[in-house]
């Protein structure tokens, strides 16, 4: 029964990540060849705002039809938008192009709720919720990883139009198998009679709301998820840029911080799920961020040395791999405390709960690493690594005092289930 879930749940979370991988890796590169301007191919980057409005939406998945329908209808309107899109010709329909990657995502968002309070329901125990998370995350990288990378290898050859037909019969094929999925078998009769119940406050999301801030531990992990990745986002999106301008050529970077670090992120959230298996998610947490700490110190020291060197380069492959490697299993970790906060709410608005911490996550994400550039130009690498050094290190002690006296000591001594 457990294989299922976790086959279920990784087929579901690869598909969502092809939208982001077609986005963030593929499109630019095609539009790019194609003869767009740079600017046009910036203004791509809005089409990702159905993923932070998605919490607007999420009260209606969560109380109206069953799971099982939102998926299948979801998946198999991204699969009706890829062949829409195959007949699209990138060349001159810029904005068909948009439409479409627009229609993609607000789609892929509307699954990515009904997914997650699907998980939120089927993953008990720690050491189902590990595994779980561990899926999730490997997934939806697996997912932009084939879509940014393994299509982009193969446009040239098989076209525009061959590759959005693939995809519509990957994702035909897997709203097929969501249809007849067993994992999903008894969840009608309930779902139609949280429904019922929870119907009125869909016209009403204030109810929502203060029922999502009502559940025990939220406001910590609120706080927790838009913060926790602030330094280290300052520090993936920058340290690359410092190595290209001293001591690494663009395709160089490429391979080590494209390829080789995205494995090792990838190994990372996979032992991530193991550990969660083995020991307390608070226990692990505390560990794991004192190391990024670490790993943080490290490679700011790396800053200091200008000329370039078999040495210097050596030092920042390692420091990229390490960085990647604990970045991946802190968002596991991240991911399960979430799911963790979540199981506490009542089931009517689980994933509601769960939609609304994972924007908060993005937000806290996306918003550092815009402003992280214009901070190195004001202020140079040295310094903005001394603020990137500071936040990692205040987000540890968070995290140290949430395991001491806060609402992951409980979690400290939880053994896995």
């Amino acid at each position: 029964m457990m294989n299922d879930k976790l086959v279920f749940l990784g087929l579901l979370y690869f598909i969502q990540g092809i939208p982001y991988g077609l986005q963030s890796s593929l499109l630019p590169v095609y539009l790019r060849g194609a003869g767009h301007s740079l600017t046009r191919i910036s203004l791509t980057k809005i089409l990702y705002f159905p993923w932070v409005l998605k919490v607007l939406w999420a009260p209606l998945v969560d109380r109206t039809g069953t799971k099982r329908c939102w998926l299948v209808g979801t998946v198999a309107g991204l699969a009706l938008t890829c062949l829409v899109s195959a007949t699209i010709s990138p060349d001159v329909q810029y904005m068909g192009v948009a439409g479409s990657l627009l229609a993609m995502n607000v789609l892929a968002s509307v699954q990515d709720i009904a997914v997650d309070g699907a998980a939120v329901r089927l993953l008990r125990g720690q050491g189902e919720l590990g595994l779980g998370n561990t899926v999730q995350v490997v997934g939806y990288k697996a997912g932009s990883v084939f879509a940014g990378g393994g299509l982009l290898a193969v446009i040239d050859v098989a076209g525009w139009g061959w590759m959005f037909a693939l995809l519509a019969c990957v994702y035909g094929g897997v709203a097929l198998f969501v249809w007849g999925a067993p994992v999903l078998d008894g969840e009608s009769a309930r779902g139609q009679g949280e429904g019922r119940r929870g119907s009125k406050d869909v016209m009403q999301p204030w109810k929502v709301w203060r029922k999502l801030l009502s559940v025990p531990g939220t406001p910590w992990t609120m706080f927790y998820v838009l913060t926790y990745k602030l330094g280290e986002q300052g520090a993936i999106t920058m340290f690359p840029l410092f190595l290209l301008d001293h001591h690494m050529t663009a395709r160089e970077l490429g391979v080590w911080n494209g390829v080789v670090a995205m494995a090792f992120s990838i190994c990372g959230s996979s032992i991530g799920g193991f550990l969660l298996s083995q020991y307390s998610v608070g226990l692990l947490m505390r560990r794991v961020f004192m190391m990024r700490t670490v790993s943080m110190v490290f490679q700011s020291s790396l800053l200091v040395v200008l000329e370039p060197s078999p040495l210097m380069k050596g030092m920042a492959v390692l420091s990229l791999s390490l960085q990647h490697f604990i970045a991946g299993l802190i968002t596991t970790l991240t991911f399960t405390t979430m799911m963790n906060c979540t199981q506490r709410a009542e089931e009517s608005i689980q994933a509601t709960h769960y939609s609304f911490l994972a924007t908060l996550e993005v937000l806290g994400k996306l918003s550092f690493s815009a402003l992280a550039g214009g901070m190195v130009d004001t202020v140079g690498f040295p310094i903005a690594f001394i603020l990137f050094l500071f936040l990692t290190s205040s987000s540890a002690l968070h995290v140290w005092r949430a395991t001491e006296t806060g609402v992951l000591k409980e979690q400290l001594k939880e053994q896995p289930q």
